[in-house]
């Protein structure tokens, strides 16, 4: 599908100084005046939203000043991923820079499972802890803040996700934990400009309004946006200001443990940039918390020596590999579970692998998602039951959808997109039964839809509009790279790159015979099966192709040419 909202872009392009292209790529991403796509083009992190604005940030800095002061025992409770392992980070070495006495603590993930829980709270008792501070959990813990609170001790929550709920003849009565401060962008009618903030970004925010100095600052915002990208927020407002910042500062990175992990894995002196955030740095800092103790990643992003950081690093990386194979037959073994239960047009996939490792259920389930493009949801046995965790699509709201089944459930909790939950082993059936029934989801709804920004001959693709487009980077969620369309293309030759034949180099004329260098890294094979239906031959060459594309520059040898990566492909036949 292309895109077609319609503004002057010529009249913008000549106000901005940018071509009419850029414009039209902006307007796809909602903007309507010039003030916002300056605004947007800025990516200046001076206009992050002030820390006041979210609900109960002066409480809690109140309440934060008074026992720094008073010398009281903190403890901070945060998750086993990216999130919730940079919140911890955030939230340490802000507080430890105040004086703060403070200690940090994260669920495993198969004893406690997610966020905060009455074991933790017991054992923050056992210690003498004053305060606890929640980081990228809590909203949901009612029981655990409750048990707090009878042992006095104070709580403080920090968290992104959404409030829990019950609903009666469609009207919601959300449910809050009983904490002495409650610091969550997603409560509703709270008047934050931006719901859609990581975690770590509400504790950057907490450090901020407590006062932070600079050369600190500087470190605790890189965090922050190493945490939205590897979280998947939308990279909009002021998260695309955070990430652009990151993504300049981690190339001479002030915090020690992410230099000696973007040396170990070979990134040390290339630029940086979303994809080596949320494929390489991310899996490894997220490793450690699925098969061994996220503790081992908050001690790499806290480590201040260079090459004791080097060795856990190697360490993180190494168990990252070692899940990367995990995945690899999870997602295997699901794919043969929904084949053999002929599963594949359900409205919604719920699938069940008892032997799977239950940190990996996310990633298979978001894998699967992609496969089918269907809201997807992959349960294993855990101590107490099962466990399952989803991945959606931009059509269907897993929390709501999930939220209409809660009271066959021990834990749930999530958003949108992405939800986890645990129940009673004999559950499962029922729970199936009725989340499928009620799903709304229409057939249209399961069509993937590819957003054309523009239909644009590769003629009128220049070096200066590459580093034109440029400027709309950081690109993730909410902000996806620019896609264009061309037709009518000759392919001329072909050749295979790579181990697996599935990428190609091509070259290609336009209806001028100009030339142009294309390159698939995947897809050659289902090229290769497109022609054989249409022709019977084996190759390629001579075809007529249509494509779906992103430009580029290539550099080999101290030349550079332009390059076009083909994303996907049709045959006018």
């Amino acid at each position: 599908m292309v895109a077609a909202k319609k503004a002057d872009f010529n009249a913008i392009g000549e106000q901005l100084h940018i071509d009419p292209v850029i414009v039209r790529i902006m307007r796809n991403r909602e903007m309507t005046t010039a003030d916002e796509m300056r605004a947007f083009l800025s990516k200046d992190a001076r206009l992050l939203h002030a820390p006041e604005y979210l609900p109960d940030m002066d409480k809690a800095v109140k309440i934060l000043k008074a026992k720094i002061a008073e010398h009281k025992s903190l403890r901070i409770i945060g998750d086993y991923d990216v999130d919730g392992v940079t919140s911890v980070c955030i939230l340490y070495k802000g507080l430890k820079a105040l004086g703060a006495e403070v200690s940090y603590a994260i669920p495993d993930r198969v004893t406690d499972g997610y966020g905060i829980n009455t074991a933790m709270i017991n054992r923050a008792k056992e210690d003498g802890i004053d305060t606890v501070i929640t980081c990228d959990n809590g909203i949901a813990a009612t029981d655990a803040v409750n048990l707090a609170k009878e042992y006095g001790i104070t709580c403080i929550v920090t968290d992104h996700h959404e409030v829990p709920y019950t609903e009666q003849d469609g009207v919601r009565t959300y449910v809050y934990p009983n904490a002495d401060a409650i610091i969550d962008p997603k409560i509703p009618d709270c008047g934050y400009p931006n719901p859609g903030i990581c975690g770590a970004m509400v504790a950057y925010k907490l450090i901020t309004a407590l006062g932070c100095e600079d050369e600190l600052d500087k470190e605790l915002k890189e965090l922050a946006g190493l945490a939205t990208v590897c979280d998947v927020m939308e990279l909009t407002d002021e998260n695309r200001a955070v990430v652009a910042y990151t993504l300049k500062s981690m190339e001479n990175s002030p915090n020690t443990g992410i230099k000696a992990l973007r040396r170990v894995c070979d990134t040390e002196n290339k630029p940086v940039n979303t994809h080596e955030l949320g494929f390489i740095i991310g899996p490894c800092l997220n490793a450690t918390g699925r098969l061994d103790s996220a503790d081992r990643s908050v001690e790499l992003l806290l480590s201040d020596d260079l090459n004791d950081a080097i060795l856990k690093a190697t360490e993180l990386k190494n168990l990252n590999e070692l899940r990367k194979g995990y995945t690899e037959e999870g997602e295997k073994a699901a794919i043969e579970y929904i084949e053999e239960n002929a599963m594949a047009k359900d409205k919604i996939l719920i699938v069940y692998l008892p032997s799977l490792h239950e940190s990996l259920a996310g990633i298979v389930a978001g894998r699967i998602k992609e496969k089918y493009y269907r809201p997807t949801l992959v349960f294993t046995d855990s101590e107490n039951g099962i466990k399952g965790s989803g991945r959606s699509i931009e059509s269907y709201n897993m929390y709501d959808g999930l939220s209409r089944c809660k009271d066959l459930y021990d834990k749930f909790g999530g958003h949108a997109m992405a939800a986890g939950l645990s129940m009673p082993k004999e559950n499962f059936d029922e729970f199936k039964k009725r989340l499928l029934d009620e799903c709304a989801l229409t057939d249209e709804d399961l069509i993937k839809k590819i957003i054309i920004d523009v239909p644009m001959p590769l003629s009128y693709v220049t070096e200066e509009l590459i580093d034109q487009l440029s400027l709309l980077e950081p690109y993730g969620t909410g902000n996806p790279k620019p896609l264009f369309a061309d037709k009518g293309l000759k392919i001329i030759s072909a050749k295979e790159m790579g181990k697996t034949g599935d990428m190609c180099r091509l070259s290609a004329t336009d209806a001028t015979g100009r030339k142009y260098e294309l390159v698939m890294f995947k897809g050659y094979k289902d090229l290769i099966d497109s022609v054989m239906k249409a022709t019977g031959e084996p190759s390629p060459v001579g075809m007529s192709i249509d494509i779906i594309y992103t430009p580029g520059i290539n550099e080999f040898r101290g030349f550079k040419n332009l390059q076009f990566t083909v994303l996907e492909f049709r045959l006018p036949l």
